[in-house]
């Protein structure tokens, strides 16, 4: 224990500068968590989705077709207000949103949850990360079948 005195006795700034980390931490999360946008990692979007939630693409349609997670269903930002009744009856499931790298999400998430989605969530870092993490991407081609 007298070392970490020692320590701190000949290290101020180093000591301000840790305990003003350590605050500015706590207060970002702690705001974060106050407005409602919950962001989930790939892993945990993952377990969601074997518990049956939803999945919303916000990417445009083209984005869509070129990869997209199983089952997700293509609603662009820009119309996902004239689609609330579409989803609506996904209410009292889990709703993932997903964009390309997280950000879209945020706002899509504060509109949903003003619409009365009380388990809407957001990727952390769209799919962008979701592909780094290596997990499976449909595509919108149709492949052929192999004939035997």
């Amino acid at each position: 224990m007298d070392r970490y005195l020692e320590f701190a006795g000949n290290h101020p700034f180093l000591l301000l500068a840790l305990t003003v980390s350590f605050f500015l931490l706590i207060f970002s999360e702690l705001r974060r968590k106050a407005s409602g946008l919950i962001n989930i990692e790939a892993s945990e979007a993952v377990k969601l989705i074997n518990n049956d939630a939803a999945v919303i693409d916000l990417r445009s349609a083209d984005a869509h077709s070129r990869g997209h997670i199983v089952n997700a269903k293509s609603v662009p930002f820009d119309e996902l207000p004239a689609k609330m009744d579409m989803l609506a009856k996904n209410k009292d499931k889990p709703l993932i949103a997903v964009c390309d790298a997280g950000i879209t999400s945020n706002k899509a998430i504060k509109t949903l949850r003003e619409a009365g989605f009380a388990s809407a969530y957001g990727l952390k870092g769209g799919m962008a990360a979701w592909t780094q993490e290596g997990l499976p991407v449909v595509t919108g081609k149709k492949t052929k079948s192999k004939k035997k």
